[in-house]
């Protein structure tokens, strides 16, 4: 199978968050290259810390297929995952992490308590990042910059 990246269609879950008026980030899972789930966050319009567009994708993946598990499924995120999120990217054992933009501030994985890393971990996805950063980075550089207006 010829790999195929999927941030163009988390890039477009984010562009639909920052309409919504949320932090544009979005998210796509995928198992052997077919869309299983998209999200982008809705922690404003749930009124829900949690609903991050991973926590989100995650929920729905799992909700369609059946299972508490996505082994073998790849996720597709425009930002570096949070803690909570990364925690629940292992808890899910996704096979594959594929990120845009990294995340000095808020970041869980090359950034602050980098998750994957600690022992009490008990699955690290394949990580691959940069994919599609500098649009990720421009779509929330644009976002928070508008809000400053």
């Amino acid at each position: 199978m010829v790999f195929r990246s999927h941030m163009d269609l988390a890039l477009a879950q984010a562009r639909a968050a920052a309409t919504r008026g949320e932090v544009p980030v979005g998210a796509v899972i995928t198992r052997d290259g077919t869309v299983i789930a998209q999200a982008g966050n809705r922690t404003r319009e749930l009124n829900d810390p949690t609903a991050h567009a991973e926590m989100l994708v995650i929920r729905a993946a799992c909700t369609i297929l059946g299972q508490e598990r996505l082994t073998g499924c790849d996720l597709y995120v425009t930002l570096e995952p949070c803690p909570m999120c990364a925690a629940a990217i292992s808890n899910a054992r996704i096979a594959r992490l594929y990120y845009g933009a990294a995340d000095p501030k808020s970041g869980g994985i090359a950034q602050g308590p980098r998750i994957f890393a600690h022992p009490q971990c008990h699955h690290k996805p394949e990580i691959y990042d940069g994919i599609h950063a500098t649009a990720a980075e421009t779509l929330l550089r644009d976002f928070f910059a508008a809000k400053r207006v």
